[in-house]
């Protein structure tokens, strides 16, 4: 999937750098951040829960940097074409012309804009210290999603994802997936029910993908503000394939199966690969939020819409 080269990048829509923290643990949700730490984990033999405490206790000196806007060279689609900084500013932007309709239209519930920043090394969030380590994730204390954008490499050689756009863009609107289960009461359900194939985390990683897929699903057709164009060109059946591929690369699993040699469906966070994929292409094919009610799902393994 590729930007319309024409598309103005607001370059005060993400902030790249540092900010205030207010202590406790980082809030992972993230289809790749908290996968990241999984992964970390189960390499290093240990509890994840743990090593998300030990990644948030980065010192107030590698999080002091000062937000600023984005680097000179974002203007536009040609550069969100070009380099994966604008990418994500970019698709930032057209998550925001989606959502802006479509959930007071299918929810009755204002969309109200997540705060979005880049970094690089370690950062202090609203949820706590975080490093890159973690991956992409999202705080719902300060509803903001952050990003450091060296993950979308690790994505293609860690795990064996495509390296195509729209693999970053499932990403990047994933994690405003979660933003959307904060706006509708749903993103503290994972808490209550943290582990296993069927539980409540698990379903709502799952929505989240389908959110994502909901985005795509409009991201072509919707109009930029002030535009008679979306963000985005049409998406062809290779845009597809590069989202369901990162979408199987961080399915539980895939990471268990690389990196101990077997699968252990109770210790699930996220979902399968297939459910992964799956629930991507319900929100792709419907369009619609009701559709990614993965909770009232008799079985994450067969998307009701997808029968």
């Amino acid at each position: 999937m590729t930007f319309n080269e024409g598309m103005q990048i607001d370059p005060d829509r993400v902030s790249v750098g540092g900010g205030p923290g207010r202590g406790g643990k980082i809030a992972l949700g993230g289809g790749a951040g908290g996968l990241i730490v999984l992964v970390l984990a189960l390499l290093l033999g240990g509890d994840p829960g743990s090593l998300i405490g030990d990644l948030t206790g980065a010192q107030d000196s590698q999080v002091a940097q000062a937000p600023g806007g984005l680097p000179e060279h974002c203007t536009d689609g040609a550069s969100a074409n070009k380099y994966v900084d604008c990418r994500v500013a970019l698709t930032i932007q057209s998550l925001d012309s989606v959502w802006a309709p479509e959930l007071p239209k299918q929810t009755g519930q204002r969309y109200v804009e997540p705060k979005v920043r880049m970094f690089s090394g370690a950062i202090s969030t609203g949820c706590g210290n975080a490093t890159s380590a973690v991956g992409p994730f999202y705080c719902p204390a300060d509803q903001s999603a952050y990003f450091d954008v060296s993950f979308f490499q690790e994505l293609v050689d860690r795990f064996g994802a495509s390296g195509g756009p729209l693999a970053q863009e499932y990403v990047v609107a994933h994690e405003i997936g979660h933003h959307i289960q904060n706006q509708l009461g749903d993103i503290d359900r994972a808490q209550r029910d943290p582990q296993g194939a069927n539980s409540a985390a698990v379903r709502t990683e799952l929505q989240a993908d389908c959110y994502a897929g909901l985005w795509a699903h409009f991201a072509d057709k919707t109009p930029a503000p002030g535009s008679n164009q979306p963000f985005l060109k049409p998406l062809s059946d290779n845009d597809i394939r590069d989202a369901l591929s990162a979408a199987s690369a961080v399915g539980d699993d895939r990471i268990q199966q690389a990196s101990r040699g077997r699968v252990n469906p109770e210790a699930w966070t996220h979902g399968s690969s297939e459910q992964r994929q799956k629930w991507f292409l319900t929100g792709y094919k419907t369009g619609q939020v009701k559709a990614c009610d993965t909770y009232s799902a008799p079985s994450v393994d067969n998307p009701p819409a997808l029968r």
